[in-house]
């Protein structure tokens, strides 16, 4: 089969085909990476509607601890502080996520020919990895979808070396991929510094100095 045919086409196939595709790699390549990329923008949707959650929660948690604080309730307030810590280490973690995910959505849309999808699909599958890993503990319907989405970019990636005879050099894509993150993280560090409010001096200070961040 061409690399054309391979990377186009999405027709039905033939009772022939069926049997031949039936023992060789599934599919062509691009209706499968634009299948990957709307599942990679369903997460980062559902990872945008829990980071407007946990923004609401920490606002609601915000206003308490002031109001602990204008009563002089040290102890509440410090609860109080604890919580939103949580709250905002899971933002952060979220953000983190999303904003990798958005990263790698947008490269498999700049594929355009067989070389690309090794060098795109190779970090963006230990990117992916990343992503589940750091949020399996905290939403296990998150970490089934990731789970999915690797098995499918690892059979796009295995087909597309298979067809052009690509071999994957591992240490790059680490190295990329690592990048990736690091870029992630970064931005979402400057987006928690703007979107959230520092607690307020009294309880920062106290007995939960040291715990926000």
């Amino acid at each position: 089969m061409s690399f054309a045919t391979r990377w186009m086409k999405s027709n039905e196939p033939g009772v022939g085909e069926k049997l031949h595709d039936a023992i060789k790699p599934a599919g062509p390549l691009k209706p499968r990476i634009e299948y990957a990329q709307r599942r990679l923008q369903l997460q980062v949707s559902r990872l945008d509607s829990i980071s407007h959650k946990l923004k609401d929660k920490d606002q609601a948690l915000f206003r308490k601890i002031v109001n602990a604080i204008q009563q002089h309730d040290t102890q509440y307030s410090s609860v109080l502080s604890n919580e939103l810590a949580q709250i905002r280490k899971m933002s952060k973690m979220v953000s983190h996520a999303r904003l990798a995910l958005e990263q790698i959505q947008i490269r498999l849309s700049t594929i355009t020919e067989l070389g690309d999808v090794v060098v795109t699909l190779s970090p963006a599958m230990a990117v992916v990895k990343n992503v589940r890993a750091g949020l399996s503990t905290m939403m296990p319907e998150v970490d089934n979808e990731m789970g999915e989405i690797s098995q499918m970019l690892g059979g796009i990636l295995m087909d597309a070396g298979q067809v052009g005879g690509y071999t994957i050099n591992f240490d790059s894509a680490n190295e990329e991929a690592a990048k990736i993150m690091e870029e992630a993280a970064s931005v979402a560090e400057n987006k928690m510094k703007d979107k959230f409010p520092d607690l307020p001096a009294t309880v920062d200070e106290g007995t939960t100095n040291g715990v926000v961040g």
